[in-house]
């Protein structure tokens, strides 16, 4: 992780929740230094507190003009919390990882010539096993976009999108979809439970199947659909199963397809009131 350009001008992050402190911890475990950090945060962590005794500045004056500056706070705080950074430099790059808003929203508190690039990372960045997508507006430079992939491979991989309308898709998929497998791991564990087993032991085999599987499908070279297909004998349980959850009516692919739209749906409208 090329690091040079931030060490030398500064980072601004702006809220330090988990998400925040999960990069936060990458970048200074890749070599970012912390006293060219700073965090403005009203309500900081012990862990973030305790930065400060390592040069970290904590709600404290900014440089006129840091490398980048990332917007890490809630939608709903953004028109409290954006009027901090209004007076950085015109060469200051702005990454928002806020779901709903838009860049428009960020030209409009920053100024259209200002470099804005907008990601939306997911909580597995919080153990480096996130993915986050990202599109910048016209004013975001090559090198721009460069700078803010390198911060954010700290925690994951990344992926470029073609165009915005596409950030709320990525945010029912990838953003939420974590959600959607947590809750996977809590009714598989309640289904072993139906069955006989004790709750620790189906927790227990919930967690590691899900983890393990998903392990699988993305380090082998075969599809999803392929390794679905291997696990899956004739006629046999697996079979039984899937005939249920791959029923068209009742089963995962319309289930999944209407909850996927209900986000999007529901990121399309926070977009309009941001």
């Amino acid at each position: 992780m090329d690091l040079e350009i931030v060490n030398t001008h500064g980072l601004v992050l702006l809220g330090c929740g988990k998400m925040g402190s999960a990069m936060l911890a990458g970048w200074l475990n890749g070599g970012l230094r912390a006293e060219n950090v700073y965090v403005l945060d009203p309500h900081p962590s012990d862990w973030v507190q305790g930065l400060v005794k390592q040069g970290l500045n904590l709600n404290a004056d900014l440089p006129a003009t840091p490398a980048i500056a990332i917007i890490a706070v809630k939608p709903q705080m953004m028109g409290t919390a954006l009027p901090r950074l209004q007076a950085l430099g015109g060469a200051t790059i702005f990454l928002s990882i806020a779901a709903g808003t838009s860049i428009a929203s960020f030209e409009t508190a920053f100024g259209a010539d200002a470099s804005i690039i907008r990601a939306m990372p997911n909580t597995p960045a919080a153990v480096a096993h996130g993915i986050t997508a990202l599109i910048g507006n016209a004013q975001a430079k090559e090198a721009d976009m460069a700078l803010a992939e390198s911060l954010l491979a700290a925690v994951g991989q990344t992926v470029r999108l073609e165009n915005e309308a596409q950030m709320d898709a990525v945010t029912a998929v990838s953003g939420s979809g974590p959600a959607y497998v947590f809750h996977l791991i809590e009714t598989l564990a309640a289904a072993g439970e139906a069955e006989g087993l004790s709750a620790g032991l189906a927790m227990k085999l919930a967690l590691a199947t899900v983890a393990g599987a998903g392990d699988l499908a993305e380090n082998a070279s075969e599809s999803a659909s392929q390794l679905r297909i291997n696990v899956t004998s004739p006629a046999g349980t697996t079979a039984a199963a899937l005939e249920v959850l791959m029923d068209g009516e009742t089963g995962f692919p319309p289930l999944l397809k209407r909850a996927v739209a209900a986000a999007a749906e529901r990121g399309r409208e926070l977009g309009k009131t941001s």
